[in-house]
């Protein structure tokens, strides 16, 4: 499997790097109130201008010029934002096979279902066959499939370990030394993959967790690192959180439910290392039965986002969302908030994974920004359930989901 999706990947990358985004409308958002970052004032009865992917202006309404020519989406009674990220998702649901030749119809439905309706602009997917995730960002780029902007991060497991929730017939890339750890790295990466994620430890259902040898990360990491991408790792227990530090891992793509808590010199060594951390809060409300153990992996991850913030640590917004169904985004913000601002929840959303993956012009509703941005019905600063009540999204000046 794993070498057909390297040949089938190579083949489709070209045309990836290749495509550019199609001509984009002007649009104006116009007397909704905007939130030009999470930490600043609302400007109210604003306008906002987009001309081809930027945006051009924003003022008080009266003091910005409409084009004549301008598509205007009436914002009154409406707050906007930037465009959302979601740095945790998979796209390995049925829907997306074949998606260099399926209905465009028909993908940008299920994208709509998963993550536009949801105002997700830029989303990391955390595992996939590339030759179908690729092939889908490539028709997203072409404006043949309305969607977000999808950074890719290649997988590497522990030798031996293949979570009992993948299926048993799939060939995963395995890495049993460290030099065939960077060679996976790097495979991916000169594929068209922008980042890499490690299980540092998989679950092996009734059995031990297999854990990565730190060794065999540190390569990963190092390979990863040399050509400036990100790695993401999924911790599975201590020793898979304490494999991230040793091999400078920068996300951690999940908290830890079954530790109570972050010790303080794992705390310490996350924030020298400038370690990020998605949270997937109510992922952790959907694997077992139980609630009483539901209940204390709740409490357990959302002690763990509480203490990694309150240490300064980057969080960034993720929801596991293609290995999950559970596409309203509502009780991740909930459950978020038990320990974030309404400030930090929106941040976690724009500011912060734009400062951390480095992309300078996204993030902010600024002159000079990209044009990905959320119209919301109300305001996520007094309610932070707002932030799932979406009116309208918009990527690259294109809009890609209006509520009907």
């Amino acid at each position: 499997m794993i070498g057909t999706w390297l040949r089938v990947a190579l083949v489709v990358v070209g045309s990836v790097l290749a495509s550019v985004a199609v001509h984009a409308e002007t649009v104006v958002l116009r007397g909704g109130s905007v939130y030009a970052s999470p930490d600043v004032a609302a400007l109210p009865d604003a306008v906002v201008v987009t001309t081809d992917g930027v945006i051009s202006a924003v003022g008080k309404s009266g003091d910005v010029q409409v084009p004549a020519d301008a598509r205007v989406i009436d914002c009154s009674g409406k707050t906007i934002v930037a465009g959302f990220w979601n740095s945790h998702v998979h796209f390995t649901q049925n829907s997306w096979r074949n998606a260099g030749a399926a209905p465009a119809a028909a993908l940008t439905q299920h994208m709509q279902e998963m993550l536009t309706r949801w105002g997700f602009t830029t989303v990391w997917d955390l595992g996939s066959d590339p030759g179908n995730t690729l092939s889908l960002r490539r028709r997203i780029a072409a404006g043949e499939v309305a969607g977000p902007n999808i950074l890719l991060a290649g997988n590497v497991f522990p030798k031996g370990g293949h979570p009992v929730y993948l299926p048993p017939e799939l060939q995963l890339p395995e890495a049993a030394t460290p030099e065939e750890a960077a060679k996976w790295a790097r495979d991916w990466l000169a594929m068209g993959e922008d980042g890499i994620k490690l299980f540092t430890g998989a679950f092996m259902g009734d059995k031990p967790v297999v854990n990565m040898d730190p060794a065999i990360a540190k390569a990963a990491v190092d390979a990863a690192h040399a050509q400036g991408r990100r790695v993401f790792a999924h911790p599975q227990n201590k020793i898979g959180v304490e494999t991230v530090i040793v091999a400078d891992v920068d996300v951690l793509a999940h908290t830890t439910p079954g530790e109570r808590a972050y010790s303080e010199d794992q705390l310490a060594r996350f924030k020298a290392q400038g370690t990020a951390l998605i949270p997937t809060l109510a992922l952790f409300t959907t694997v077992v039965l139980d609630p009483n153990v539901t209940n204390r992996m709740v409490a357990a991850t959302v002690n763990q986002l509480k203490q990694f913030s309150e240490n300064g640590g980057t969080v960034l917004f993720g929801t596991d969302v293609g290995f999950t169904t559970q596409y309203d985004t509502t009780q991740e913000y909930e459950l978020m908030h038990r320990a974030l601002s309404e400030r930090q929840v929106l941040a976690s959303l724009t500011t912060n994974p734009a400062t951390f993956f480095k992309a300078a012009k996204k993030g902010r509703v600024e002159q000079g920004f990209d044009a990905d941005l959320v119209v919301l019905d109300g305001d996520p600063l007094s309610d932070v359930g707002n932030l799932a009540k979406v009116s309208t999204t918009i990527r690259a000046g294109h809009v890609i989901y209006r509520k009907p």
